[in-house]
């Protein structure tokens, strides 16, 4: 199987903020996954995730996270970035204003549009990967 050099994994990460979402995997209370889509970007090495509620009470009791990017439809267009992690909340209100007002540039969101406060509750799980696997059926 065909995969990813680090620089082509964050590329096709980079490719899909606007377009498309990441699959976040954090571990419910009950020990089992609890997986759901939710909008990303990354900065550096680092993906940020657009949360509330569950989500963030799971990477509050239990950092360990996986995060999916993948798109294709057939089994030959298959290509994607599976990134396991540590997570954190971050909360502050000036830290979730500055990640949310960079998620609506990067889809386009004109600059005099963007946010000057966020809403109470808003957060983001920041995740710092261990280890990023890739693949690429395009490359067959």
């Amino acid at each position: 199987m065909a995969t990813f050099t680090t620089e082509e994994a964050y590329a096709f990460l980079d490719s899909h903020p606007g377009t498309g979402w990441a699959v976040l995997s954090s571990n419910g209370r009950d020990g089992y996954p609890h997986t759901v889509p939710l909008g990303y970007f990354r900065r550096g090495e680092e993906v940020f995730l657009n949360a509330r509620g569950q989500r963030v009470a799971n990477v509050r009791r239990d950092p360990r996270v996986a995060v999916l990017v993948e798109d294709g439809i057939e089994m030959r267009e298959l290509r994607g970035v599976l990134i396991r992690g540590d997570a954190e909340v971050v909360d502050d209100p000036a830290a979730v204003l500055d990640l949310s007002r960079e998620a609506l540039r990067l889809r386009g969101t004109a600059e005099a549009d963007l946010p000057t406060e966020v809403r109470p509750g808003s957060a983001y799980i920041r995740v710092q990967p261990r280890t990023i696997t890739s693949w690429d059926n395009t490359r067959r």
